[in-house]
């Protein structure tokens, strides 16, 4: 009995022993863990020479675009994997304001004034540094050579296509929402700077100097010097905005019966109603007065030379 009481209780022994050397191997385990764990956050930490720390947002940039690591170039090499037509649009519209696309021509309104297609969207130009004769303002008459400018113009683009040149110095629109812009023709010539040096358009210069100022304004003086268009003494004399100069009156004797002239901006003569001249006149534009003084009260006329 004495002995079976002894086995039990050496067995007890036994067993503590072993629960607390596997307790003692546990926390010398947890101890060795940590450790180990500390060295490998410690190495995550510290950066190596070859391959800096990267934070923030730029973690992504650098991992997406594998071995760039500057910053600028980064962001430029995402901008166009990410909107490839976008960006090369708009480096296109910042490095020049020329376009090479030739749109068509859909009307031209007057010599200054003209409608091209842009993408199915008719838009309006209204052209920079020049400006012709009004034909089609409701608020003033057709001015000196203003027909002559308007069919040149007519002659010039209609039906034709032309590429467009904008000018950052004069905006993109005018106060009556018209694009503002340059014109050239497929064949070379620059519009603009054609109307002004063949006398069909005056140099205009709109609130700022714009870019080919000083191009317009030695291709209007070829245009003086040389009595081209509206410079001639024949038609405007450089002055558009009145009607052409009349010779000076000769003494008349009003005979009492009515008198005929135009009133087209380019008349120059008076018909008494005997002299047949007056009947070829076009009836659009037929004025009658009841007598010479009326007629020349209103209109600054000369006898036709067909009634002498």
């Amino acid at each position: 009995m004495y002995r079976l009481k002894q086995s039990s209780m050496d067995k007890c022994l036994t067993t503590k022993k072993v629960i607390s050397a596997f307790t003692s191997l546990k926390k010398r385990n947890k101890i060795i863990l940590g450790i180990v764990l500390g060295v490998i956050v410690l190495f995550a930490i510290i950066p190596s020479k070859d391959n800096p720390t990267i934070k923030g947002p730029e973690v992504a940039r650098h991992v997406s675009t594998d071995k760039v690591t500057d910053q600028t170039s980064t962001s430029t090499v995402r901008k166009v994997t990410t909107n490839t037509d976008l960006t090369t649009l708009k480096i296109k519209d910042t490095s020049s304001n020329t376009t090479d696309t030739y749109y068509s021509v859909t009307q031209v309104v007057d010599g200054d004034t003209v409608k091209i297609n842009i993408n199915e969207s008719i838009v309006t130009l209204r052209l920079i540094g020049m400006d012709t004769p009004e034909t089609v303002d409701p608020r003033k008459e057709v001015q000196c050579f203003g027909i002559e400018a308007s069919n040149k113009a007519k002659e010039l683009l209609s039906n034709q296509k032309v590429r467009i040149e904008k000018d950052s110095s004069q905006g993109e629109l005018d106060k009556y929402g018209r694009t503002l812009a340059y014109v050239y023709l497929e064949n070379g010539v620059f519009f603009n700077k054609y109307m002004i040096e063949q006398g069909y358009a005056h140099e205009y210069t709109y609130d700022v100097p714009y870019k080919y100022q000083n191009d317009f304004k030695l291709a209007q003086k070829s245009a003086q010097d040389n009595l081209r268009g509206l410079w001639s003494p024949d038609t405007c004399n450089g002055d558009t905005t009145s009607a052409p100069t009349a010779d000076p009156q000769p003494a008349v004797v009003d005979s009492g019966n009515p008198y005929y002239t135009s009133s087209y901006y380019s008349a120059k003569y008076y018909y008494p109603e005997a002299c047949d001249g007056w009947k070829s006149l076009s009836p659009k534009y037929l004025k009658s007065f009841n007598s010479l003084d009326e007629l020349l009260a209103t209109y600054s006329r000369t006898k036709s030379p067909q009634c002498n």
